[in-house]
């Protein structure tokens, strides 16, 4: 596709507001910088200085940014032609801009800035998948109600699965499997017998016997790496959310609630993503799942990039291009065609353009609630105690999280993950139980919850929560 061509209607940079400024935002704003058609001109942070700092830090002027407490005091800023710094999204929304880019990663805060930049007329670009876990399908109808879309983020994993999952679709392919890889690689070196994985190294040596395939089963090679791994996070609640937005744009789902998520060397992705019946892992076709990326330190990342597993219908064909360097299975059934990258908000401003330019989302244009991310929880947690959410993964203590059937609230049904999260518990939750809407205290304010009930109410009918 011929992007310049694609985005040629947009005949004045379409103007941003990017609430979060961490990472993501950071990135946004940085390469927001240098793309022609888009302007990013208002951040909000809950420190509106963290928010003017991170437009110094990519080379804006200080005296070109100004902080502003007030909608006034935002709109005298703007047609001066400043960069804007602001607390609350409230403070900004009603400048002129044509798209809200929410990359908090805070469930709450999230639903309400989601909110309001749809009652103020606003595309939305969901970067918080949080919040897209619970009520990313309700989002999006409002937005439809206003003739706006809510989109999911180029850059990031979702919205390049969607991607590969639909050109793979209208190219006809039959894909057996279709994933991403884990944050990090677990980088081994086998002449120290020490992995590395996000900061944090473990001596290994067991593995060094386990880097191929050879002749063994890849049951039993994934079961060994598993064992000798048996240290290092082998599922991240991250994984499960991104993959759960996928599912809910496309209906792919998957094959076993907490994933497979073996641990491989990229070659071997096409083997082990195959049917049992074909010595593979699953046990049907069509799924979601994620792997960690084994490799030694001089191999190429897979750079928590995106695939789908497709089955070789024409021999001749995929034989031509396993010469050209394309992988294909062992047994010559699968291939596996693969983006090794996400770029964060270097490469959002796609998504910007989509949603602005022509209406359109990444994303489906009318998702549907296929999955929840619930927590179970991995020891007794007592009444009274907090489900905390923390760390980069926004992951709870003493909680880890699978992939159900989407149900309505009700009282004996597992509330969302991030629903319940930072809530205080009503009664104790055994080792190994689901987390269940009865045992969490909500502020009935809460807008998450609001809006969770409306979307049950749409697409479930009367429900009991």
């Amino acid at each position: 596709m011929n992007h310049l061509d694609y985005f040629s209607a947009a005949k004045q940079p379409v103007e941003t507001c990017v609430v979060g400024s961490g990472g993501f935002g950071r990135s946004f704003i940085a390469q927001g910088q240098r793309v022609p058609q888009m302007n990013v001109r208002v951040a909000v942070d809950l420190d509106a200085a963290v928010a003017a700092r991170g437009f110094v830090a990519v080379g804006i002027p200080p005296q070109e940014v100004v902080v502003c407490r007030t909608a006034a005091e935002a709109r005298t800023a703007w047609d001066r032609g400043c960069y804007v710094a602001a607390a609350d999204l409230a403070i900004v929304v009603d400048l002129p801009i044509d798209v809200v880019v929410e990359a908090t990663g805070n469930p709450e805060a999230g639903a309400r800035h989601g909110r309001m930049a749809i009652d103020a007329g606003r595309h939305l670009v969901l970067v918080s998948k949080e919040v897209d876990s619970v009520i990313g399908p309700y989002l999006s109808v409002l937005a439809r109600r206003r003739g706006k879309v809510v989109t999911p983020v180029d850059g990031d994993q979702p919205s390049l699965l969607i991607g590969l999952i639909t050109w793979a679709e209208t190219l006809g392919f039959e894909i057996v499997a279709a994933g991403k890889s884990s944050e990090y690689d677990f980088v081994f070196d086998e002449r120290t017998g020490v992995m590395s994985c996000n900061g944090r190294t473990y001596s290994l040596p067991a593995l060094a016997e386990q880097l191929s395939l050879g002749d063994k089963t890849v049951a039993e090679v994934t079961g060994d790496r598993s064992r000798v791994c048996s240290a290092l996070p082998q599922r991240a609640v991250p994984d499960l959310c991104e993959l759960l937005v996928v599912a809910n744009s496309t209906g792919f789902l998957p094959d076993r609630a907490d994933l497979h998520a073996p641990i491989l060397r990229i070659p071997e992705v096409p083997s082990v993503f195959g049917l049992t019946t074909e010595e593979g892992l699953l046990n049907r076709a069509g799924v979601l799942d994620v792997f960690h990326c084994l490799r030694r330190p001089d191999e190429a990342s897979f750079a928590g990039g995106v695939f789908v597993v497709v089955r070789c219908d024409d021999a001749e064909t995929w034989k031509l291009l396993e010469e050209k360097g394309h992988l294909v299975s062992r047994d010559g059934s699968r291939a596996m065609i693969f983006n090794p990258r996400h770029l964060l908000g270097l490469e959002a401003a796609t998504s910007v353009l989509e949603a602005a330019v022509h209406g359109r989302s990444c994303g489906a244009q009318s998702p549907r609630p296929h999955l929840d991310l619930v927590s179970r929880s991995t020891r007794r947690l007592a009444a009274g105690s907090t489900l905390a959410m923390g760390g980069h993964h926004h992951t709870i203590d003493g909680a880890t999280a699978e992939l159900l059937p989407s149900a309505p609230l009700a009282p004996e049904n597992a509330v969302p993950f991030y629903l319940a999260a930072n809530r205080r518990l009503l009664r104790d939750v055994e080792a190994g139980a689901l987390v269940t809407l009865a045992d969490v205290e909500i502020d009935l304010a809460s807008e998450l919850l609001a809006l969770r009930k409306l979307q049950d109410e749409h697409f479930f009918g009367n429900t009991k929560a």
